[in-house]
């Protein structure tokens, strides 16, 4: 995997879009609620992502986030509430019509056929949206982006963790997205190997891409992000700028300060 090493990448971003700053929203979530049995996973959250933001969604073990995630795109319905996505209403669609209005998302477990090379996996995501020929192109142009040429013929089954990760953001991006949602793509990674995620994140920030994060490793939440919401036990207890977020009393106590561990 190419390294782009510097401790730069860990210093705040300086390079908020204009439409962040004014704040024209791209996704909204009123009031999202989801019980399994008598507990509810997500407890009527609500917050807004503005075009052209980078938003973190974080909590401890077990506070929603996964499950708002798949309320978000559509792999479950909620029992109440409302997510607009540019504008309309996209509740409880299905994900590959969400796919096609540009609101996608990793796994945190990456997904592809082991078989497969690189560039067959990306032109795969990438033929959900045009013809094969340009499906190739548009493979090339995701290898280059994310520095992966060397490892486009290689198969999904001999890439490092770090690698899959890349791979996982590519296929996302071969989905010619607005927004994307990725679920923990520095999760394994360490400090040297998170440095490329977060560069190419903020590149593609730059492109004009959206992005909300899962993310556990707070150093790079609060350098990366424009906005956070703080989840716990399902309810939404804290939102606003990493500065906000880190000063804030009840997060320290549930999250920052090293609340018990929870299962998802």
């Amino acid at each position: 995997m190419t390294e782009e090493r510097g401790e730069a990448l860990l210093e705040p971003d300086p390079g908020s879009s204009v439409s962040a700053r004014l704040g024209v929203p791209l996704l909204e979530v009123q009031d999202l609620t989801k019980r399994f049995g008598g507990v509810k996973a997500v407890d009527g959250v609500s917050f807004t992502v503005n075009k052209g933001e980078i938003v973190a969604l974080i909590g401890p073990n077990g506070a929603g986030k996964t499950t708002s995630f798949n309320l978000l795109t559509g792999f479950i319905r909620p029992d109440s509430g409302k997510v607009v996505f540019d504008g309309d209403d996209i509740t409880a669609h299905p994900p590959h019509v969400l796919a096609r209005r540009g609101l996608v998302r990793s796994f945190q477990t990456a997904k592809m056929f082991p078989s497969m090379s690189v560039r067959e996996i990306i032109m795969t995501a990438a033929m959900l949206r045009t013809n094969k020929k340009d499906a190739e192109d548009k493979a090339d142009e995701i290898l280059a982006e994310l520095h992966l040429q060397s490892q486009g013929d290689r198969s999904a089954d001999q890439l490092s963790l770090p690698d899959r990760q890349m791979v996982e953001l590519g296929k996302c991006l071969a989905l010619e997205p607005k927004m994307i949602l990725l679920d923990e793509i520095m999760g394994g990674l360490n400090r040297q190997e998170s440095d490329v995620p977060v560069a190419a994140i903020r590149r593609l920030r730059g492109k004009g891409i959206t992005f909300l994060l899962v993310e556990h490793v707070m150093p790079i939440v609060m350098s990366l992000t424009d906005h956070i919401v703080v989840l716990d036990f399902g309810k939404k207890i804290a939102e606003g700028t990493p500065q906000d977020i880190a000063a804030h009393e009840e997060v320290q106590k549930s999250y920052l300060g090293g609340s018990a561990k929870r299962d998802s």
